[in-house]
């Protein structure tokens, strides 16, 4: 039998599984990173081979099936790990596709969130229990999603309802907790998201200067949300070896 590994599913280059990885690397935990976002019937690793599933974030919509055929796919893969209690993280996009594909409705939000603001957690999960009740995190989207039926809600902020929850054993994050000051400047290079940020009010310098204020504060608690979830994948990966 192939040796177990996490699938981890990028919709465009710069949306990157940053600390994701060294979660990953820490468990000595094999992953494969692929972008199936334009294909139709794209080839995926065996199913039964996967210790877990990442979904990472994109500009597009979690339901945009005419352009991007591939996030059918991935709704589906998404419905099919979590039915054998297979580990899934969603982030951003990500946490949306796994919403919807759990019968939640999306819709554009109030306004765009872009950098940094507050939220709230509800629930004191096993993820987060080294967080206080409100925490300044960075946001980038547009669309939002309801609760999916049966889901724990763990965090909202002013415009945005849904920004954490548990079903199963998945976790969706609307926000970004995967950045690190490597991968920001790669977001900064990149024309589309500085145009975003700019239409939101915001400034390359002004997102730098709260990006070093709050990273201190942000890794552990990164730490502990990814190294959770790489936690859950090896002892899945485990179960899958004997």
């Amino acid at each position: 039998m192939t040796k177990p590994q996490v699938l981890i599913v990028q919709h465009v280059p710069w949306e990157k599984p940053g600390r994701i990885l060294d979660s990953l690397d820490d468990m000595e935990l094999p992953y494969q990173i692929v972008n199936i976002a334009g294909t139709k019937k794209p080839d995926l690793p065996n199913f039964n081979d996967l210790a877990g599933v990442v979904v990472m974030g994109g500009p597009m919509g979690a339901q945009d099936f005419d352009k991007y055929p591939g996030l059918k796919a991935e709704a589906k893969l998404v419905r099919a790990a979590i039915a054998v209690n297979k580990p899934v993280l969603g982030i951003c996009l990500g946490h949306q596709i796994i919403a919807t594909a759990l019968g939640a409705k999306l819709k554009p939000g109030k306004e765009p969130e872009i950098g940094f603001a507050p939220i709230k957690r509800i629930d004191k999960h096993d993820y987060f229990s080294m967080w206080n009740k409100t925490i300044d995190v960075l946001h980038w989207h547009n669309d939002v999603v309801s609760l999916p039926e049966g889901a724990q809600p763990l965090a909202r902020s002013a415009n945005t309802k849904n920004q954490a929850f548990r079903f199963g054993s998945a976790l969706g994050l609307q926000f970004h907790l995967e950045v690190t000051p490597t991968l920001l400047e790669e977001w900064l290079d990149e024309p589309s998201m500085v145009k975003e940020l700019k239409a939101a009010g915001g400034s390359k310098s002004k997102l730098r200067e709260d990006f070093a204020a709050y990273d201190p504060q942000l890794q552990p608690l990164a730490d502990q949300v990814f190294s959770g979830f790489a936690a859950r994948c090896n002892s899945y990966a485990h179960s899958l070896a004997r």
